[in-house]
């Protein structure tokens, strides 16, 4: 998709933002032209998400006080950018002559121990021309003395009227001492490049990491596993439910002293009770609307970023994935209040609600206890209250009465019982079977191989979340995605298969749990990945990965878990719908 299609999408973003400004460059510049540098955040390299404004340390900014131009999206808010002017003044295309000051400071104590502290723990700042990111250091040790870069030195590449490059050169060691005074200079040389506007990311892009032969040996392994699976379940299936069906029709021509003196077992005598509704049903129905939710706006977040080049434009994958997840409100009304209505459910309106704000409600009590933290340490995750308030707005007036049109259509359009059998008006007592076919092994095995189709994914999306590489092979994503489904389905029809074969009609639950324990295994990698894998450290950044990575987690249990029992309730349906009931 061109930069005009995702600008489209951007403005549609606005009717979502409620009132939080957004105002779109169109990245042409005519001659002698302000270009804002823009100062983000400032923090400890080994801690990315630990950032803080850049001005909290005693930095300066430029003389130049007015810019013509603002530009913050509440997906921005969100993720703790803070953009300030420097204070720098640039023209496109009038270089800066070294050395040009554009301020000055004067070292207390205090001012120096807030600089010695950034330069032992590996302080960078982040800073922005044209959306285009920097990266410098705040400076160096050397022979146990603390140095300060003082001068800046940007190098800023131009196709016609359009800026394609920009790099940063740290020049001028200062060393640190508590009444020292010195001053920041900058240089701007300017220089035309034959790269088009529309490739001017690519120099950010890790290729050799991302596109390295293991991530493709890992999707052709998944692939294999898929076609492997879906054979060995497909024969299994056939030929145990082809004995299975012979079997059944042969009891149908005995009479029924016969049957009763006969050794019956098997998935056939549950048939009375496998479509009870499932226990705590409402809970259960509102997991699997949000399920359905989840994996929609999964699904086309990924399109959208495949078609849009999205990790270009920054915030613009949040600020999609509000508006998909806010507009796809109705799947969730309608697949849980119809699920809910087929099993009885009589408290429709409270159903609904907790369908709705589920996760909202999860993500957001992430974030606010993350954000307490982040307020303690003054951090730029703090979430102004503005933006909790825009949140707040978008799921009281968009999420939560499209979610009651989804209900009430659900309702209305499919929430009639369908089964092909009858249910009993009294539970049939569940014998005793061997271990290996209790819910509780059936789940902690389920979510194995479902695990084993994703791991080296996420490896490689931890590692563009977690350290600094932008992630950007969404097809390979897609491709992921697509066989993690197919790989969920087929083992949560296995596992659904032994279970009703023990006789124990207590499928939903277990189907939904067994799918979704994938998640605790990408759980416990992440701990791994943690402790080994990063280094990380301090309570901020502990706090923001495992409540974050948790919330991650719980999100993909709840989708795997709606795919895998809507997978199994086709396979319980199909059975159940062959085999003569009397």
């Amino acid at each position: 998709m061109e930069y005009w299609r995702l600008n489209v999408i951007c403005q549609l973003l606005l009717f979502f933002t409620a009132g939080v400004y957004s105002d779109e460059h169109d990245h042409i510049y005519k001659d002698n032209e302000e270009v804002v540098l823009w100062m983000n955040t400032v923090g400890p390299y080994h801690n990315r998400q630990e950032t803080y404004a850049y001005f909290t340390l005693p930095f300066c900014a430029g003389s130049k006080e007015s810019i013509s131009h603002y530009h913050e999206t509440l997906s921005e808010a969100l993720q703790g950018v803070e953009l300030e002017f420097s204070g720098i003044d640039i023209e496109f295309k009038n270089p800066v002559q070294k050395p040009t000051e554009y301020c000055a400071v004067s070292l207390n104590s205090d001012k120096y121990k807030a600089f010695v502290y950034a330069i032992k723990n590996h302080y960078w700042y982040e800073m922005y021309i044209d959306d285009l990111p920097i990266w410098g250091v705040v400076g160096e040790v050397k022979d146990n003395n603390y140095y300060i870069w003082t001068h800046k030195k940007f190098e800023i590449g131009y196709n016609e009227n359009q800026i394609i490059d920009v790099n940063l050169t740290s020049e001028e060691k200062v060393l640190l001492t508590p009444d020292a005074k010195f001053g920041f200079t900058y240089e701007v040389i300017w220089k035309p490049v034959a790269t088009k506007f529309r490739d001017r990311f690519d120099k950010y892009l890790d290729h050799n990491f991302f596109q390295h032969r293991i991530h493709w040996f890992s999707i052709f392994n998944s692939f294999m596993m898929v076609i492997f699976l879906v054979g060995l379940v497909s024969m299994i299936l056939m030929r145990t439910l082809g004995k299975d069906y012979a079997r059944y029709s042969k009891d149908e021509d005995i009479d029924d002293m016969e049957r009763d003196l006969g050794d019956e077992y098997g998935w056939k005598q549950v048939h009375g009770d496998v479509f009870r509704p499932a226990s705590n049903a409402l809970l259960f129905s509102a997991l699997i609307g949000a399920g359905h939710q989840l994996t929609l706006v999964v699904f086309w977040v990924i399109i959208f970023a495949i078609m849009g080049e999205l990790y270009t434009e920054r915030g613009s994958l949040l600020s999609t994935s509000i508006f998909v997840y806010a507009v796809t409100s109705p799947v969730n009304g309608f697949c849980g209040g119809s699920l809910y209505s087929r099993m009885g459910g009589k408290i429709w309106i409270k159903q609904m609600l907790v369908s709705a704000f589920m996760l909202p409600a999860l993500v957001c009590g992430t974030a606010f206890f993350i954000n307490f933290i982040a307020i303690y340490y003054h951090a730029s995750r703090a979430i102004p209250f503005g933006t909790m308030v825009a949140v707040t707005c978008i799921c009281l007036f968009v999420i939560l009465p499209l979610t009651l049109v989804g209900t009430v259509l659900g309702r209305n359009l499919g929430g009639q019982p369908d089964y092909p059998c009858r249910i009993n008006a009294v539970p049939r007592p569940i014998p005793e079977k061997k271990w290996f076919m209790e819910p509780g092994v059936i789940i902690l095995l389920g979510g194995i191989l479902p695990f084993a189709s994703i791991f080296i994914e996420m490896y490689f999306i931890f590692t563009s979340f977690w350290a600094y590489k932008i992630y950007y092979v969404y097809g390979f994503m897609l491709l992921v995605f697509i066989i993690l489904m197919i790989v969920t389905v087929c083992v949560t029809i296995v596992c659904t298969y032994i279970l009703l074969n023990a006789e124990d009609y207590r499928w939903q639950w277990t189907s939904f749990l067994a799918a979704g324990f994938t998640a605790g295994y990408v759980y416990l990698y992440a701990i791994y990945y943690f402790f080994f894998k990063t280094k990380m450290y301090g309570l901020f950044q502990t706090a923001f990965y495992f409540g974050y990575m948790a919330l991650f987690s719980g999100a993909l249990g709840i989708m795997c878990g709606t795919v895998g029992y809507t997978g199994a309730s086709i396979f319980v349906r199909k059975i159940y719908a062959t085999v003569k009931i009397d």
